[in-house]
């Protein structure tokens, strides 16, 4: 039976701590994030291909990680984080203490509370799932990394596990953190979540 295995790796954290970033921030990896992501991987390189989003928090590690194994790295657009509108830029405090009524919403119902001017979050799932489809079309009976976010990681396991949308933030994905989903002839398996591969 010929099987596909998908890693994943949530980006390390980024230069600016924890705040809200979607698609329309693009902080760079701090030097911690950096470590995490180096730490979750350790020496493992048995990818045929990493394909990685196409913001920087993701693809700078995805080519320093192409290049130490010599594995061809590609980049997916649509597997770029969630549009979070008006919430962009904005720290976890200053959305759940001064926006306490929208962000108590917004987790209650994240598909019809969303912030203002972010992506509709059926949109967004439907982007990440064609990429994926894609991606495991292409790379058929083959060992891929995705290097990308953890609203792309969430739509993915839940995807997987046949989860509802409406419960994707009630899955917590670390920084750093590794998922890895097997699919076989019967379907496919969440076999890690928030994970390392090194030893």
């Amino acid at each position: 039976m010929t099987e596909t295995l998908i890693d994943l790796i949530r980006h390390g954290e980024p230069i600016g701590g924890r705040r809200y970033r979607g698609h329309g921030v693009d902080d760079p990896l701090s030097e911690e994030g950096w470590l995490q992501m180096w730490r979750a991987v350790g020496e493992y390189n048995q990818w045929q291909q990493i394909i990685t989003s196409p913001l920087q928090r993701c693809q700078a590690f995805s080519y320093a990680l192409g290049e130490r194994h010599d594995i061809n790295v590609s980049v997916e657009p649509r597997f770029k984080e969630v549009g979070f509108g008006e919430w962009e830029g904005l720290s976890h405090d200053e959305v759940k203490i001064g926006r306490a009524s929208e962000y108590q919403a917004f987790l209650k119902n994240p598909v019809d509370a969303r912030p203002q001017g972010a992506e509709p979050l059926n949109d967004f799932v439907q982007r990440v799932y064609s990429a994926y489809e894609a991606a495991i079309e292409r790379y058929f009976g083959r060992h891929i990394l995705i290097v990308a976010h953890a609203g792309v990681m969430r739509a993915l396991i839940a995807k997987t596990i046949q989860a509802p949308v409406t419960g994707l933030y009630r899955i917590k994905i670390s920084n750093g953190g590794v998922a890895r989903i097997r699919h076989a002839g019967s379907g496919a398996v969440l076999e890690l979540l928030n994970g390392k591969l090194s030893a």
